[in-house]
C-alpha cells in the first residue's frame, strides 16, 4: 500500500480552452489533514474534483490511494473517497438517516428496490451519533438548518468507511454557531477516525480546524506553497497568494486573517 494518499505530478488541467490548473506537483501523505486555499477562482475545487476522480487532468499524472487514473476501475475507487459538497442536490425530503445511507450506494436518492442490510443501518446510526446528528426524531433534508446538513453530509461521506476524505467549503452557508460545531465536527474526525487522510477547500482563515496539519496556495491555476501548515501560511505568503497586504495570526491553534 502506497505512504501516499495523493500525487498530483506536472497536472495541468484546460477547460473551454482556458487554463484552470498549471503545472501541479502536490503530495499528500496518509493520515494527513491539508487545507486548500486560494482566492476564488485560484483552482482549489478544480484540484479537489482531480483528486475525488470526478475530472482527469488534460496532462500529467494523477495518483488517488496508490492507483494511477485512467488505470484503475473508477467505481471501486470512487467508493474509497468521501467527497462533501454543502451544495448536495438532493431533492426528495429524505430523513436524516436515509440521507446517510445513501452514501452506501454512491448516489444522491435511494436507489428503488435497494434496502440497506443491518450493518449498514447500525453503521449510519454511528455516524451519526459520532457527528451529532440525531438518529430519531422528525428530522428531515428540507427542514434541516445548514448546519445539520453539513453534519449528514460528512456522516454520508464516511458511509463506506473511505481513507479519504475530501471537503469542499464545508462551512458554506453556516451562521457563526454552525460553524464552530462544524469545525469542533472536524477536529474530532482524527480521535473518531484514526489514519483518516482529509483535504478541505476553503478561503477563510477561521473556518480551518486546529487539527490541520498541511496547507497549500493556490493563485492563477497554480501552486504558490505547499507543505506544513505553519510554514506555509505566513503573511509573507499569504498576502502574495492574495495579492493584497494580510497579516495572519494565530491564537489558540485556530487562524485569523487581517488586511495588513
Amino acid at each position: 500500500m502506497s505512504e501516499n494518499a495523493l500525487e498530483l505530478t506536472g497536472v495541468t488541467f484546460v477547460r473551454d480552452a482556458r487554463e484552470l490548473l498549471a503545472d501541479v506537483d502536490l503530495v499528500v501523505r496518509r493520515g494527513e489533514r491539508w487545507a486548500l486555499i486560494g482566492p476564488n477562482g485560484a483552482g482549489k475545487s478544480t484540484l479537489l474534483n482531480l483528486c475525488g476522480a470526478v475530472t482527469f487532468p488534460s496532462r500529467g499524472s494523477v495518483r488517488v490511494l496508490g492507483h494511477r487514473l485512467g488505470e484503475i476501475d473508477l467505481r471501486e475507487l470512487r467508493r474509497s473517497i468521501g467527497f462533501v459538497n454543502p451544495r448536495h442536490p438532493l431533492r426528495s425530503d429524505l430523513p436524516a438517516e436515509e440521507v446517510v445511507l445513501t452514501g452506501a450506494t454512491g448516489t444522491i436518492e435511494t436507489q428503488l428496490r435497494w434496502q440497506p442490510t443491518e450493518d449498514q443501518r447500525d453503521r449510519a446510526r454511528l455516524l451519526m451519533k459520532t457527528l451529532g446528528v440525531p438518529a430519531d426524531g422528525p428530522l428531515h433534508w428540507h427542514t434541516m438548518s445548514q448546519g445539520e446538513r453539513g453534519r449528514t453530509l460528512i456522516a454520508r461521506a464516511l458511509m463506506t468507511d473511505p481513507p479519504l476524505l475530501l471537503l469542499d467549503e464545508p462551512s458554506t452557508g453556516l451562521d457563526v454557531a454552525a460553524r464552530e460545531q462544524m469545525i469542533q465536527t472536524l477536529d474530532h474526525l482524527p480521535e473518531a477516525i484514526p489514519g483518516l487522510t482529509t483535504v478541505m477547500v476553503t478561503h477563510h482563515f477561521e473556518e480551518l480546524p486546529t487539527a490541520t496539519t498541511h496547507a497549500a496556495l493556490l493563485r492563477g491555476g497554480r501552486l504558490l506553497a505547499a507543505g506544513p501548515v505553519d510554514e506555509v501560511l505566513t503573511t509573507e505568503l499569504v498576502t502574495e497568494c492574495f495579492a493584497h497586504p494580510i497579516e495572519v495570526r494565530r491564537h489558540r491553534g485556530r487562524w485569523s486573517a487581517t488586511a495588513g
